[in-house]
């Protein structure tokens, strides 16, 4: 993975679905679209947000790593 994750803190949409817009480009953690990611938190498959404010929405690093992993990826 050439996008290595914190030990631990919160992590936005963008970096984990990635930002091909962004200069430089962040690369994708998990590689599915915006509504497949949404539709994969509303039925349990990927861990849900944490909401940090009124319009910032986070995921724990340690969730998404733990993602990984039962996914057979390395984190």
């Amino acid at each position: 993975m050439n996008n290595p994750l914190p030990e631990t803190g919160f992590l936005r949409l963008k970096q984990i679905l990635g930002d091909k817009k962004a200069n430089p480009p962040v690369p994708a953690i998990i590689p599915v679209g915006r509504t497949s990611w949404f539709e994969g938190v509303k039925n349990g498959r990927y861990p849900s947000p944490v909401k940090l404010g009124p319009r910032t929405t986070a995921w724990r690093v340690e969730d998404i790593r733990e993602l990984i992993t039962k996914q057979g990826g390395i984190a």
